[in-house]
């Protein structure tokens, strides 16, 4: 349980309470048009860290475009792009260091793939073929989830174990607005606060939970306030400003290094695209409603400003575009190679050790399969 000592007393409220609520307007440091914007309360990352990161910024949008290509070519079953939101990705990804664990999402595999994953062995969970292509513990990433706020009880728990082990671990639980509204993002907020674990709760607010618009999932003056109810403080943050996020997000993860316990970040972003091949978004929002997101791009705003700090020219951003390529044409041979499929992985991996009907039934179809066609 929580020590009590560390609970504010009456005379504390009101500064606990203004520590723990969210700013006005979401943090931003790096303006639509390229600009700077000063806060002071987060400072701007360095113009390599920036670069360094933008780099990620444009092979993720790269991998979202030709994940979405290969989609329509039929290689892949579904794709949940994160077109527009890829600041969030790279931000999540690099924010924390390689003993540190990424909770992510089914949409969050640019995210997966800035921590080192193979693009082939991300992308197997989404063709289809296997419920995630990778070992979580080689990159400190946890499979892909497709449930809806599953991973957030999942990451607190191993926020937990870390503590317990007193080992130098943060975790980055990864979510999006409709996650707000499950049972579990509540459960595990509540968890996470009590026992003071090292978890930062990264909510990706991109206005719609399939085709649900935010206000009609929530009326809180924020999600970010949300945290506050729970003990911990929230933050809102420009989820388009690849430099505000790297700067919210760093912070809370360095305060729960120290022991502050979890915190909540809420990126106010814009999925640009439909939620997945299946959907059809022009259903339920009206394009200038897109297009007003448009000018807000990520990639565009931090291409202008390392510009300008003479960081970034043609020849950088040939090399750049050039890595991205190279990702692209791997995720193309990869993923038109056909599968080895091998029936028996039906049974192999259900038991460690595997029941006396399990054996039967391998046993029956290695016998069909053995037979010699009619």
């Amino acid at each position: 349980m929580q020590d009590p000592s560390r609970r504010p007393d009456l005379d504390q409220q009101a500064t606990a309470e203004s520590y723990m609520l969210p700013s006005a307007q979401p943090v931003q440091l790096v303006d639509p048009d390229g600009r700077h914007v000063h806060n002071d309360k987060y400072p701007l990352p360095d113009g390599e860290a920036l670069l360094a990161a933008y780099r990620e910024l444009v092979v993720g949008r790269r991998v979202n475009d030709q994940a979405n290509a290969l989609v329509r070519q039929g290689r892949m079953a579904v794709y949940p792009s994160s077109h527009g939101q890829e600041a969030c990705q790279v931000a999540a990804a690099v924010c924390i260091d390689k003993q540190d664990w990424l909770f992510p999402t089914y949409r969050d595999t640019v995210a997966v793939l800035a921590r080192g994953v193979d693009p082939i062995q991300a992308l197997t969970l989404l063709r289809g073929d296997w419920h995630s292509g990778y070992d979580p513990y080689e990159h400190n990433v946890s499979i892909q989830a497709t449930p809806l706020a599953t991973q957030l009880l999942h990451a607190v728990g191993v926020a937990h174990a870390a503590k317990l082990k007193g080992e130098n671990t943060v975790v980055v639980a990864m979510c999006g607005d409709g996650a707000t509204s499950e049972g579990d993002f509540h459960e595990a907020l509540n968890f996470a606060a009590v026992f003071h674990v090292p978890v930062v709760f990264f909510v990706q607010n991109n206005q719609y939970a399939i085709s649900v618009p935010l206000h009609h999932q929530t009326v809180a003056p924020s999600l970010a306030h949300k945290a506050i109810g729970y003990g911990m403080p929230g933050e809102r943050v420009d989820g388009n400003d690849l430099a505000a996020l790297l700067s919210v997000l760093g912070k809370a993860v360095e305060r729960a290094r120290d022991g502050g316990g979890p915190a909540l970040v809420e990126a106010h972003t814009y999925r640009m695209q439909s939620h997945t091949n299946a959907d059809d978004a022009t259903r339920y929002r009206k394009d200038d409603e897109v297009q007003q997101w448009v000018s807000k791009d990520p990639i565009q705003r931090m291409r202008t400003y390392l510009t300008d700090l003479n960081l970034l020219d043609e020849e950088v951003e040939k090399n750049i575009a050039e890595k991205a390529e190279t990702v692209a044409a791997a995720m193309r041979d990869g993923l038109n190679a056909e599968s080895e499929v091998d029936p028996e992985d039906l049974f192999r991996y259900v038991f460690t050790e595997k029941t006396s009907q399990l054996l039967e039934q391998a046993a029956k179809l290695r016998d069909e399969l053995a037979r010699e066609p009619a």
